[in-house]
């Protein structure tokens, strides 16, 4: 892709179908035995509150993966739509002018992760979990100057895959535990 192709703006690259699919599956293979194992077990937590308690995490969830990114000939600007709350995620815009550098650092996991540096010093988040991240990469080394060609998505698509292959297989095991303390109840 040439400088000018990667002008093509404004451009909008949402999280990852991948990853979005995969976690949110796994939320829900995670938090839905809970209320009828409450049930079973008589367990001090009745099962209403945990199904109240499941669906907000899972709007809550499914808030922080409406991550959009938004670059234009303006900057880069990280967005969420009209009904998340700010409080809860606050996105940001930073103007081409003001890109100082891309920083790399390590995460905790080995990782790299890579924040842009503005000029007053602040420190902004590259999104690296967007389908198109190649691209978005493109553009803002067009728009910046700045050399991306060593820059990669923090997680590989088949680190995904193999999340999401698990997460099957629990939800496998989830159905067998709900059959079984929906059986168990019913037994005198």
């Amino acid at each position: 892709m040439t400088a000018n192709s990667a002008t093509i703006l404004p451009s909008v690259f949402r999280l990852s179908p991948l990853i979005r699919i995969t976690l949110l599956s796994l939320y829900i293979a995670l938090t839905v035995p809970l209320p009828f194992l409450s049930q079973v077990t008589a367990a001090p937590v009745p099962p209403e509150l945990l199904w109240i308690g499941i669906s907000i995490g899972l709007v809550a969830l499914y808030a922080v993966l409406t991550e959009q990114v938004i670059v234009d000939d303006q900057g880069i600007k990280v967005t969420y739509p009209a009904w998340v709350p700010s409080f809860f995620r606050k996105g940001w815009f930073l103007s081409w002018s003001d890109v100082k550098e891309l920083k790399p650092r390590s995460t905790g996991q080995g990782g790299l992760v890579y924040y842009f540096l503005s000029q007053d010093g602040k420190a902004y988040l590259l999104p690296m979990r967007v389908a198109g991240f190649a691209r978005l990469a493109q553009i803002v080394q067009a728009k910046t100057s700045i050399d991306t060609t060593d820059v990669r998505p923090l997680a590989q698509p088949w680190m995904y895959l193999i999340l999401l292959g698990f997460t099957l297989l629990l939800l496998l095991v989830d159905g067998w535990a709900i059959a079984t303390a929906l059986t168990t109840k019913q037994l005198p």
